[in-house]
């Protein structure tokens, strides 16, 4: 695990300006370790970037996209803004427990499926909205979340 880490952190520093090196690292970290950054990467990215470990924590558990416990394959967004909530958020979020069988900040038995909340996608001209690991889903319907869930069960068999 450590040379993959290596390596990661070797690309970093080849393709990013000094100030980003630490975000890019953890973004790849998670994308390798399916959508969580492990403890013992944490370490060894502190150690090898010459970062206090309480700053990679301070980066991990202020940005939203990132997470320190395991994740679903499938990370699901909602969008709490106001905007969202007027167009239908509340029905979107009923939809989603219903389909999932699972609460915010929980993941469904099989792994497949995490969901949680955002405080804005930033897309409020087609809310309400939903966030599929990087893919947003606009002018969403309970009837197209329950479609969305069901295309993905189907993707991951």
């Amino acid at each position: 695990m450590r040379e993959a880490i290596l390596e990661v952190i070797e690309k970093a520093r080849k393709t990013a300006e000094e100030r980003d090196i630490l975000i890019n690292t953890l973004h790849e970290i998670q994308r390798m370790f399916g959508n969580f950054v492990p403890p013992e990467a944490i370490e060894v990215i502190s150690e090898e970037l010459k970062v206090p470990l309480s700053r990679v924590y301070e980066v991990l558990t202020f940005y939203t996209m990132f997470s320190t416990k395991k994740r679903g394959k499938y990370v699901v967004r909602v969008c709490e803004s106001l905007p969202c909530h007027v167009e239908g958020g509340r029905e979107i979020v009923r939809a989603l427990k219903e389909e999932l069988g699972i609460d915010f900040g929980q993941t469904t038995p099989d792994g497949l499926f995490t969901l949680e909340t955002t405080s804005c996608l930033g897309l409020c001209g087609v809310a309400p909205v939903i966030m599929v690991n990087d893919e947003y889903f606009g002018n969403v319907t309970p009837e197209k979340v329950r479609e969305l869930v069901k295309k993905m069960r189907g993707d991951a068999r």
